[in-house]
């Protein structure tokens, strides 16, 4: 397992594409730090504000067993500097607005998601730099508050998720709405910035978290359909809608998902189950063509009944093998902890590895998904609440020593050591 170095610093940000710019981050939750923390893996410097004590997301489960730090905060916070600043103070808020709006083509770049704190605007902070770039995070457009589990329910995909049989709506656990808003909010910065460069302006760019649910639901093509068929789709349990995937019992007790999304797929999956001759007769039979899409969807119970003796005869390491050496598009179900077991041994993937994440030990983490060329970054560990403040407040706004010293004295930063 690779071991990252001892400190938070990230020593191969210069040869990252986003190397020497400087974003403040004052969001906490999932959306906004999520966001910060790609544009961290890019090479930005991400200087995350929390007030002394952090913010609601500081303690957010999960916990670690052993310290009972947040996991969920030291991920989501990797590779940023953290500064821990009385925001009731007017003095605390003028630091936070002097780091928003330093000088320099490189800084002048806020992510947010606060509500009711006026002096964070983007009013005021032009104010002080006509040409900052502002991204803020909402729960709904017109401003009321949202969180994923809220919004998922209210854009409808609750009612599709779920058993068959179960009339009860069910509401996923993956935050998805968060993290798409965290990238969409990543890619409007990003082209903010462009503009600046190249025109010399500003920007202020809202995002709202419903917007990206219903936006997605859209640019799948779920709304449109369901505005035509003046209903809601049918729940599908693990089956694919639209084309073919079903889940399947193996011998020993394990079960795998199947999908045949095309030609190619399906030919393997038939070869390799012995089935071709009984599918040619079926299709005689019903008229069918079970090597489009339409048609595996719409007879996809007879296809799984078909195929369900195949997998329940044996056991799942003889269908890995058989069906990984045919071309199957396929997996088996795991659990996250056989998903971390599994990443624990020789071979495993090479975005995977362990940290020593001060304050909880060593913890299985991940560099970016996002390759600079045919390599990954490295990776990184999270900073303490507050363990940059001094660095920051020195390094951006030229603080000394006896300034500090006042400022910690009067509560108005804290920081750790």
């Amino acid at each position: 397992m690779t071991i990252t170095r001892p400190d938070s610093t990230i020593d191969d940000s210069t040869r990252r594409p986003l190397a020497g710019l400087r974003v403040l981050e004052f969001a906490s939750f999932v959306a906004g730090p999520s966001g910060g923390m790609t544009l961290g893996q890019l090479g930005a410097d991400v200087i995350r504000v929390d007030p002394i004590g952090g913010a609601a997301d500081y303690n957010r489960w999960p916990l670690s067993q052993r310290t009972g730090r947040s996991l969920y905060w030291t991920a989501l916070n990797k590779g940023k500097r953290s500064i821990a600043v009385d925001l009731r103070s007017p003095e605390g808020r003028e630091l936070v607005i002097a780091l928003a709006t330093g000088a320099g083509p490189d800084a002048g770049i806020v992510v947010d998601n606060n509500v009711g704190r006026p002096w964070l605007s983007y009013e005021a902070l032009t104010e002080r730099r006509a040409d900052l770039i502002q991204v803020h995070i909402d729960g709904y457009a017109d401003g009321r508050a949202a969180v994923d589990y809220t919004v998922n329910p209210d854009a409808g995909v609750a009612d599709m998720t779920g058993p068959i049989e179960s009339a009860a709506p069910v509401n996923h656990v993956l935050p998805a709405w968060d993290l798409l808003a965290g990238m969409t909010a990543t890619t409007g910065l990003l082209a903010a910035l462009h503009r600046r460069t190249r025109d010399g302006v500003g920007s202020f760019i809202r995002i709202a978290l419903a917007d990206v649910a219903f936006s997605t639901l859209a640019n799948l093509g779920w709304l449109a359909e369901a505005d035509e068929l003046g209903s809601s789709r049918a729940r599908h349990g693990n089956q694919v809608y639209g084309s073919y995937g079903a889940d399947f019992a193996t011998a020993d007790g394990s079960r795998v998902m199947v999908v045949a999304l095309t030609v190619r797929h399906w030919d393997a999956l038939r070869t390799v189950t012995g089935t071709g001759k009984v599918f040619d007769a079926l299709e005689e039979t019903l008229g069918a063509d079970f090597r489009t899409e339409a048609d595996r969807y719409s007879y996809r119970e007879i296809i799984t009944a078909t195929l369900r003796p195949w997998f329940a005869a044996r056991p799942l390491a003889d269908i890995d093998r058989t069906l990984s050496d045919a071309g199957v598009l396929w997996s088996r179900f795991r659990t996250v902890h056989e998903v971390a077991a599994t990443f624990r041994e020789q071979g495993a993937p090479a975005i995977f590895g362990e940290v020593e994440q001060p304050g909880v030990g060593r913890v299985l983490s991940t560099r970016s998904p996002l390759r600079i060329g045919a390599e990954y970054g490295d990776f990184a560990i999270a900073p303490g609440l507050g363990e940059h403040t001094d660095q920051v407040l020195t390094e951006i706004l030229g603080l000394g020593d006896a300034e500090l010293g006042r400022l910690h004295d009067a509560g108005i930063i804290d920081g750790t050591v």
